[in-house]
């Protein structure tokens, strides 16, 4: 064996001892099999900054994105985790770290907006004081009053996130709330200025948040206008129903996603085929400056409302304007 092929051998077994030891301390938190796999090993260490000849107690707290996260398995353990799996490792495992309190989402700006490209994630304090003490004779000890404290950590952690989201009464007084940041900056302007003007008396049977899509979902209202709503399927941000117009107006809240194009029109118009109400189809804009990049895509018989021109709608043909078609 070349000295070179030892050395790599060497470095193999290291990197194989690491994560062994990240998925072991993973199972002794309480994770389930899937985060204390592999692939959950490798991100705490990671979020360590933990080389495989480090011990331990040299262990780091950067904040990292998850673009970071996979840089640096790439670089410093050989994982080459391809682009496509950055969503998988967000959900299926940085999510899980965050409800747990092994991890901090965002200490730099807790209200950071859900589709910043700077989100990012570190190792919560407490978790990692007992994490650097591994292999130390006090570890079990200490192992036993984190898991006793954990529940107290996971509470603090789930009253600052919740502090942080933006509090909305919707048309008759019911008030949710929703994270900050992404469309539901918008989807606060469309309930208050668009609803408000166009929707009067409109009863909101669905908000979709950026972190809890069901945020609101009234399931017995759509049953009783003859919608079966498909948990698959791709619902708009907002739904409202005018009773007294029989109208249910669908709004998609374009500022992360798209509006209503051709494409979409005939989603929307497949999902809620069994509709007893005729449907309108809304695309919500921040300004009119963004409705130019959209003004070639935008479908026919559909109108568009721009947040910073709330008292005006524009009108995309048809026959009438703001009204269902048969």
């Amino acid at each position: 064996m070349s000295e070179q092929t030892a050395l790599d051998v060497s470095g193999s077994d290291l990197r194989e001892t690491r994560i062994a030891e990240a998925r072991h301390i993973l199972s002794l938190l309480n994770f389930d099999a899937e985060r204390s796999n592999e692939r959950s090993a490798l991100v705490l260490l990671a979020l360590l900054e933990l080389r495989p000849e480090a011990e331990w107690n040299a262990a780091e707290r950067p904040m990292l994105r998850t673009v970071q996260i996979m840089q640096w398995l790439r670089d410093v353990y050989g994982k080459d985790y391809k682009p496509n799996t950055r969503e998988t490792i967000r959900r299926s495992t940085l999510h899980q770290f965050v409800e747990a309190g092994l991890v901090v989402q965002n200490p730099d700006r807790p209200d950071r907006p859900t589709n910043s490209p700077q989100w990012c994630y570190q190792i919560e304090p407490v978790a990692y004081g007992l994490i650097t003490a591994f292999k130390r004779d006090d570890f079990s000890e200490r192992l036993k009053d984190y898991l006793i404290e954990r529940p107290g950590l996971q509470s603090l952690y789930a009253r600052e996130r919740e502090m942080n989201r933006i509090p909305l009464q919707l048309p008759g007084g019911k008030e949710v709330t929703l994270s900050p940041g992404g469309q539901n900056v918008l989807i606060v302007q469309v309930i208050k200025e668009f609803c408000e003007r166009y929707t009067p008396n409109g009863e909101v049977l669905y908000i979709g948040d950026a972190d809890d899509k069901w945020q609101v979902f009234e399931k017995e209202a759509f049953a009783e206008l003859g919608v079966t709503v498909d948990s698959h399927g791709k619902m708009p941000d907002v739904v409202v129903y005018l009773r007294e117009k029989s109208w249910l107006v669908l709004i998609e809240a374009a500022s992360s996603h798209g509006p209503v194009d051709h494409k979409r029109y005939g989603e929307l118009s497949n999902l809620f085929r069994g509709s007893t109400a005729g449907l309108v189809f809304i695309s919500a804009l921040p300004s009119r400056i963004e409705l130019r990049k959209y003004l070639k895509d935008i479908a026919w018989e559909t109108d568009v409302w721009c947040a910073d021109n709330p008292t005006h709608l524009i009108h995309f043909n048809g026959e009438r304007f703001l009204g269902p078609y048969s």
